[in-house]
């Protein structure tokens, strides 16, 4: 009996859901405005679109330099590794990058990448050297 039931429940679960909104399509905003998020030393991009993780990427590292952080952890996690590379891409050619490398296992091993950045104002060595590469 209580199984009939259950399942009568769940159906009239499944029929309110197919008569709710249609899902947003690849390219629509669920928000009105922009997601303010708070600016720490880890971000995890597991919740951050694809699409999107270039410049929320470009975007923390600015911040995180601006309030004074010295090292940042970035979660992008394991998989097939492109989105640790899109990272890395982007740390390497970010001037105020010192250095990178995957997190201690205990902090994500291979599923995230530590990055030190220079004091907001100094320029890094590998920004000197790009800049004397050009003259």
């Amino acid at each position: 009996m209580k199984l009939i039931e259950w399942r009568r429940r769940l159906r009239t679960r499944q029929e309110d859901a197919d008569e709710s909104e249609p899902p947003l399509g690849e390219d629509e905003d669920p928000f009105d405005e922009p997601v303010v998020m708070e600016i720490g030393d880890v971000i995890d991009l597991h919740s951050i679109p694809p699409k999107q993780v270039k410049a929320v990427v470009e975007e923390y590292l600015v911040e995180a330099r601006a309030r004074g952080f010295r090292h940042v952890r970035i979660i992008h996690g394991k998989g097939v590794g492109v989105q640790r590379e899109m990272v890395r891409k982007i740390l390497s050619r970010t001037p105020f990058v010192i250095s990178f490398h995957d997190a201690p296992p205990e902090a994500g091993g291979l599923g995230a990448t530590i990055a030190g950045l220079t004091k907001d104002g100094e320029i890094s060595e590998a920004e000197v050297a790009r800049q004397r590469r050009v003259e």
